[in-house]
């Protein structure tokens, strides 16, 4: 198993540095940069890349509309001093050959130095970190929640597989996986939040104004009452695929040849299901949970956080690929994809511990 990790840890290596390369390449292709942000915000084009995209202009400039632009690659730079737009260039590292660049960047990402916003006078790992309270709540309590309901459901499902209880519980689970999340969202702002019925949950934030002078109790219920309607808006596709997948899973088993002989021995039914189904049937489920827990973690819906006012991970990355803010798009793929590495590793790890039987090592050397 050592062997195993040691070529998992040196495979990454590449991997990261292939996503890193593919992604800077396409940057360099994507219009309105940086320096375009800020010539436009100058010239009074704009102060932001929605404009230009939504407009679908591109960032080398015209003739028709400054004038000469013969003086500057990029538009609306008539009238600017070049050597302003080169000390622009400068600040933003743009005055070097892209190959350096990237080596640049990679260099520092090694290292854990992710550097500072362009737009936001921060650095990118303060950023990130201000960020994680609303992924940390979004996504723990939605895999808490579809692990806790989804595994009972699932194994009820598979003990009474097509009976009356099995067919309308799969029909709520297929209409819940079905309906997008945003929507759900909206409904229950119109009823819930305010819109036309009841105003019975806040719209906005984590917490209330007055959060730091409540009581811990009174604390407590604040979060989770600011939480629930997020929380029920995400949460039904993860709970219909846990549900399902548990389900499957569990008939899967039922149906071996071991279950029959332990029947066969006298044992009852749940002991039958409790002492040797559980484990086996459990084994996909546990070993994806490392995945599921970074996946609800980092993953939350740009959507959500916009209908329910939350500035999360989601919103950030929205927000810095639109105004083209590369160190906080580039730190954030690398941290990603970093941890995806890795829990990917943690996951193939898991399966050994759950079952011992499962040996990496000799499917390699095989």
């Amino acid at each position: 198993m050592g062997g195993y990790i040691l070529r998992r840890l040196l495979l990454m290596i590449p991997t990261i540095i292939g996503i890193m390369a593919i992604s800077f390449a396409v940057i360099q292709f994507a219009p309105g940069g940086p320096v375009e942000q800020v010539i436009a915000q100058l010239t009074g084009q704009g102060d932001s890349a929605i404009d230009r995209i939504a407009g679908g202009g591109d960032t080398v400039g015209s003739a028709q509309e400054f004038g000469d632009s013969s003086s500057s690659q990029y538009r609306g730079a008539q009238g600017l001093d070049p050597e302003f737009i080169k000390k622009l260039e400068a600040q933003f590292g743009f005055d070097k050959p892209p190959l350096e660049r990237f080596l640049s960047m990679m260099w520092d990402y090694i290292r854990f130095d992710f550097g500072e916003s362009y737009f936001r006078s921060v650095s990118v790992l303060d950023l990130i970190i201000e960020k994680l309270p609303v992924s940390i709540s979004l996504g723990v309590w939605i895999l808490l929640l579809s692990y806790i309901i989804s595994i009972p459901l699932g194994i009820k499902k598979a003990v009474t597989d097509g009976s009356r209880f099995d067919v309308w519980t799969s029909g709520l689970i297929i209409v819940a996986y079905a309906v997008p999340g945003f929507l759900v969202g909206i409904l229950l702002i119109v009823m819930f939040a305010g819109g036309s019925f009841f105003d019975w949950f806040p719209l906005r934030g984590l917490t209330s104004d007055n959060f730091a002078e409540l009581s811990l109790f009174g604390k407590i219920v604040d979060y989770f009452w600011h939480l629930a309607l997020p929380l029920i808006s995400l949460s039904l596709a993860a709970f219909a695929t846990t549900t399902l997948l548990t389900k499957n899973s569990f008939i899967d088993e039922i149906r071996k040849q071991y279950v029959t002989t332990a029947r066969a021995k006298g044992l009852t039914e749940s002991q039958v299901l409790y002492r040797h189904v559980f484990r086996n049937a459990m084994l996909i489920i546990i070993a994806g949970f490392p995945g599921a827990f970074i996946s609800a973690f980092f993953s939350g819906s740009l959507l959500i956080e916009t209908i329910f006012s939350l500035d999360g991970l989601g919103r950030l990355g929205f927000e810095s690929v639109i105004r083209r803010d590369y160190p906080v798009v580039f730190a954030t793929l690398f941290i990603f994809s970093l941890m995806g590495l890795v829990v990917g590793l943690i996951s193939d790890l898991v399966y050994t511990w759950v079952d011992p039987r499962i040996d990496f090592e000799k499917r390699d050397v095989g």
